[in-house]
Formats: structure tokens, C-alpha cells, sequence
């Protein structure tokens, strides 16, 4: 009977192969998810809110960029010192 499904491995396969993570790219794409998902659920807020007549001032608009923008950055940022931070733990060569 032929073997259909996943293929068995002895347990020292799995031991003798290194599995190197890719992290720089794997938190890159998780900060875009979580970017993205801030400022979708910030704009339909806004939208909601502008339809309603909240954002009448001047001011109110000017804030708009800020609260959808800002964070992000500013995560970016936080990112990118403990990345730095980080690597200088890493032994010379």
C-alpha cells in the first residue's frame, strides 16, 4: 500500500538541520500589520466621525495626521533602537 500524507522522519533529521529565522524581515512584516491595522481603524473612526460633524475646526484637521501616523513611526523607531541595542551583544570577530 502505497504511503500517502505526510512523510515520517527519524527524530535525528530534525536535530541535525538548522532552522535559521529570518527576524528582520518576519518583525518588518508583522510592524506593517499592526501599522496598517492602526490606521484603517483610526481613518473609518474619523470617517465616522466626520460624517457625524465632529471635525469642524481647523485644528482638527491638522491633528488627523498625527494620530495616524505618529504611532507607527514612532514603533518603527522603537524597532530600529532595540534591533541596534541588540547587536551590540553579538560577539566580535
Amino acid at each position: 500500500m502505497p504511503n500517502f500524507g505526510i512523510p515520517r522522519r527519524a527524530a535525528a533529521d530534525f536535530r541535525s538541520e538548522s532552522v535559521t529565522v529570518n527576524w528582520r524581515r518576519g518583525l518588518f512584516r508583522v510592524w506593517i500589520l499592526i501599522s496598517a491595522g492602526w490606521i484603517m481603524g483610526w481613518t473609518i473612526y474619523l470617517m465616522l466621525e466626520g460624517v457625524q460633524g465632529s471635525l469642524s475646526t481647523r485644528g482638527d484637521f491638522i491633528e488627523v495626521p498625527i494620530l495616524l501616523f505618529a504611532p507607527p513611526i514612532a514603533l518603527w523607531l522603537f524597532g530600529f533602537a532595540a534591533a541596534w541595542a541588540i547587536r551590540g551583544f553579538e560577539i566580535d570577530r
